[in-house]
């Protein structure tokens, strides 16, 4: 089942900005997070290790890295460009030297097309953006900064110690904005405490920010973690899967048709969580997903007609009939 039918999927929108396929190269840098620096212990799903369960080790330098991701990635799929993916922890929570220290390398290293950088909204500044400016300029390189949100809904920031709340993403996407990079945020739709209509705000307000990419995530519950402790104690419930496939497909309805989506589901070893997608494979629940949408009708964008000033449509057109009437 082609799932272009159904949403737009990042990698059309990478075969559409590349003229063919392009695969990320994940790099891992030795970089902390200013939430766990803080005393407060980070997010509550956050674990030791961050995301960067598929990355080398962060002390590898980045070139060592990139040529090794690319090695598995070319022969298994026979790919001719990349994209330099700074994945795990905040990658702008470094000096700026250090940041354009590692960038420079990345940038330099044979078929990058595109430079990717994971952080957190209230860690952009304008050092910072600069120094992917001259980067793009000197190399040749297209930039995509991704934002970690999670959710609109600010009693759920607070609750799983995000550190910051809706404010910042839009304060970060207003700095980016004037450079053109690219803008990806990441959202977990079922966070405890998230409802259905916390899925439809959250693809309202990415929408209303002109998002150039979102990556969706279905919450894993990774050991020794806040949000471990509270599932095994019974303190916390998540949703069952047939809840979160509704969250995904109204996610979906509201969200903009322009907007790429990279992911739906999580990707984790099973032996680092103690949850992860109801005991199903990614690849299986995007199957039943897209069954779904096709038997319901669903598809991207189905419910995009709330902007650009939505209330007055009526108004528009009864004074359009009014003046061809004349």
């Amino acid at each position: 089942m082609q799932e272009d039918f159904f949403y737009y999927p990042y990698s059309s929108y990478l075969k559409k900005k590349y003229g063919e396929k392009v695969y990320k190269l994940p790099v891992n840098l030795p970089v902390t997070c200013p939430n766990r620096e803080n005393g407060s212990g980070g997010c509550a799903f956050c674990a030791r290790s961050g995301t960067g369960f598929e990355s080398c080790e962060s002390c590898t330098p980045v070139k060592e890295q990139l040529a090794h991701a690319r090695g598995i990635i070319s022969r298994k799929y026979h790919a001719k460009k990349y994209i330099a993916y700074f994945q795990n922890y905040t990658n702008t929570y470094l000096p700026v030297g250090e940041f354009s220290c590692y960038l420079q390398e990345a940038a330099g290293f044979p078929d990058i097309v595109e430079i990717a950088v994971s952080t957190r909204p209230d860690c952009i500044a304008p050092p910072y953006l600069e120094v992917l400016d001259r980067i793009r300029k000197e190399f040749g390189v297209q930039i995509t900064i991704e934002l970690g949100l999670q959710t609109a809904n600010y009693h759920t920031l607070l609750s799983i110690n995000r550190g910051h709340t809706l404010a910042e993403l839009i304060d970060a996407v207003l700095m980016i904005r004037p450079y053109g990079f690219d803008i990806c945020a990441h959202v977990i739709l079922n966070l405890p405490g998230d409802n259905l209509n916390d899925a439809i705000e959250t693809a309202r307000i990415l929408s209303a920010l002109r998002i150039d990419i979102v990556k969706a995530h279905s919450l894993y519950i990774a050991k020794n973690t806040r949000l471990c402790e509270a599932y095994e104690n019974g303190t916390i419930t998540l949703c069952s899967k047939e809840e979160y496939f509704r969250r995904l497909i109204v996610f979906l309805e509201h969200l903009s048709p322009e907007t790429a989506v990279e992911r739906l589901f999580s990707r984790i070893p099973e032996k680092d969580a103690v949850f992860c997608n109801w005991g199903t494979s990614w690849w299986k629940l995007r199957e039943e997903l897209l069954s779904i949408m096709e038997a319901g009708h669903y598809h991207q964008g189905r419910r995009f007609h709330y902007l650009n000033g939505a209330a007055l449509a009526g108004i528009r057109e009864a004074g359009s009939a009014s003046h061809r009437s004349e």
